[in-house]
Order: structure tokens, then C-alpha cells, then sequence
């Protein structure tokens, strides 16, 4: 209600909500996708909110943009809470859902969205409870004032500086990313796929560091490593025991996968595996490899991306 003498304000036609709501939507799945590591959660999250919009009385909307981003987030935080045992109970390593970077091209704008969607940032981010992750992405990535998360989160401003402070802390050591030239990255990734399709082990000892550390994420449904798979010889011998497994006339696709070159492989049109790998000098340092067909449904058919 109105205090007197204030003129009522009138309510949005519901074209007027949904150029509003348009107008943020990249920024709402640049939240929400970080958030959950999830294209297709975070599409339903964002449906979610559209849905709350359209319903939202205009006297409890003073901004737009103030509005959806916390009804995003709060989605988000509740549907980390609700997933929280489907994570401990996930069969084999969890990775995010590949993300085609050219398909959102307002996800990475700056250097800290950028470094913010890689997979290593995104399941890095998993050591973090879901408020805490929120505070810690509003600040550190979207640049929001701690005067202005705390009202999302239901926190005080120095409740979410020291969220913040303790996230920071946590998380120190696996920020420190080393920048490598898009062409060098995919041409060790193309004497990677090489040397697996030939069974070359020495030469594919001489790409990988002695360090290395392999990740494959196949869920319930494909086959893979249940634990990451640590070492230079290990890593070698298993990328070089899977490959009779792909598919006959499976073709490799390069594409930019969450802000990194990566490669698509397609069997039969269909996406079939998705990677990325992390460099230290020459030589490959982590490799990331998503297998598990309910987390790349929603990357295009091969024929479209071909085209």
C-alpha cells in the first residue's frame, strides 16, 4: 500500500516484465550456471525465476536487476541444499556440465569471469557451502558491493566480508592459473588424441607432466576411472586402454570449453566426450574429461556444429 500523498505505482504490463527480465537473463545464467555447474540446472533456475517475476507484485520490485539477482540466487543456494546428497552419492569424480563458451557470450567479460567458468575454478568452488559460494562469486566475479549481498543472502556486510576472507583462503592455491596460448594448448591436445589413437606410450609420456592428475566424469551411464587418476605413467596407460572403446568413426571437434580450448568428440552426430586440459610449461598438467551423457545433452548434434 501506498503511504498518502504518494501516487501509486502502476503495474508492468507483462511485456514490459519480460523486456526486463531479457535484458538480465545473461547475467541471472552467469550466477546460476557458476553456482551449480550445470547448463541445464541453471536453465531451470532461471525458468523458475522468470515464473516469479511475471508474478511479483511491482510495490516489492524497486530494481529489476536487485530482484532477479536474488531470487537466482536464493534458487540457487536451495537447490545446492536439496542436491547435496545426489553429489555424495554420484558415482565416480563430478565435473561440471561442459559449457560451450561461444554459446553465452556475456559468461566471461572480464578476466575474473573468465578464469571463474573454467572447470577447475567451477569444481574448485565445490569445497564451498552454498552461501558461502554465493557471497563469494557476487564479490569476487560479478564486483557486487558487500552492502549489496547481504540482503540476498540474508547476512550483515561484515558477515559477507568474512565469508569472503575465509572462501579466499580456501581457495588460494587453486586460483594461480599460468595463461597458454590458445594454438599451443590445441596442438598438445591434438598429439595427445595422437598418441592414444596409436598407442604411442612413449610419446605420450613426453606431453604429460609427472604430476599429472586425469579426471573422468562417466556418472551412472558411461564407463571411467571412479577415482582421478594421478601420475604420468597412469595417465598414459589408461588414455591408451580406452580408446579401442570410442566408437568407430568418432571425429574430434576443437571448440572453446569454458573459457579454454578443448574438443568435442562426436560419435554418430552425438556428443560422446568432452575435454579440456590444464598446461605447466609444455607439457599437460590436468585433464578433465566428461563422459556422462546426461551432462552433454545439451551441446549441439555434430552436424551443427560443424556448420
Amino acid at each position: 500500500m501506498c503511504n498518502p500523498g504518494e501516487p501509486e505505482r502502476r503495474e508492468d504490463t507483462a511485456a514490459e516484465r519480460l523486456d526486463a527480465f531479457t535484458a538480465h537473463r545473461p547475467l541471472l545464467f552467469s550466477i546460476a550456471y557458476r553456482m551449480l555447474g550445470s547448463v541445464m540446472d541453471a536453465e531451470d533456475m532461471i525458468q523458475e525465476a522468470f515464473l516469479r517475476w511475471l508474478r511479483a507484485p511491482a510495490g516489492e520490485v524497486a530494481s529489476p536487476k536487485a530482484y532477479l539477482t536474488t531470487t537466482i540466487t536464493r534458487l540457487c543456494i536451495d537447490h545446492l541444499r536439496s542436491a547435496r546428497v545426489r553429489r555424495e552419492q554420484y558415482v565416480g569424480p563430478w565435473l561440471p556440465e561442459p559449457l560451450l563458451t561461444a554459446s553465452y557470450p556475456d559468461i566471461a567479460e572480464t578476466a575474473a569471469q573468465r578464469e571463474s567458468i573454467s572447470l577447475a575454478f567451477l569444481v574448485m568452488l565445490e569445497r564451498l557451502e552454498p552461501v558461502e559460494r554465493a557471497v563469494f562469486l557476487l564479490r569476487e566475479v560479478f564486483d557486487y558491493d558487500y552492502a549489496e549481498i547481504a540482503p540476498i543472502v540474508d547476512k550483515t556486510p561484515t558477515n559477507c566480508r568474512q565469508i569472503v576472507r575465509r572462501a579466499r583462503e580456501r581457495i588460494a592455491d587453486e586460483r594461480r592459473r599460468v595463461e597458454v596460448p590458445p594454438e599451443r594448448q590445441e596442438a598438445l591436445i591434438d598429439a595427445f588424441l595422437g598418441a592414444c589413437a596409436n598407442g604411442d606410450l612413449p610419446g605420450l609420456l613426453t606431453l604429460l607432466a609427472d604430476d599429472i592428475t586425469m579426471w573422468t566424469d562417466g556418472g551412472p551411464h558411461a564407463r571411467a576411472a571412479r577415482r582421478p587418476i594421478v601420475g604420468a605413467d597412469r595417465v598414459a596407460r589408461f588414455s591408451i586402454g580406452v580408446t579401442p572403446r570410442i566408437p568407430p568413426g568418432t571425429t574430434a571437434h576443437h571448440v572453446e570449453i569454458n573459457g579454454q580450448p578443448g574438443v568435442v568428440l562426436y560419435a554418430g552426430g552425438e556428443p560422446h566426450t568432452a575435454f579440456v586440459v590444464d598446461l605447466v610449461g609444455d607439457r599437460i598438467h590436468r585433464i578433465w574429461m566428461v563422459l556422462n551423457p546426461d551432462k552433454l545433452r545439451h551441446l549441439p548434434r555434430g552436424t551443427a556444429l560443424a556448420s
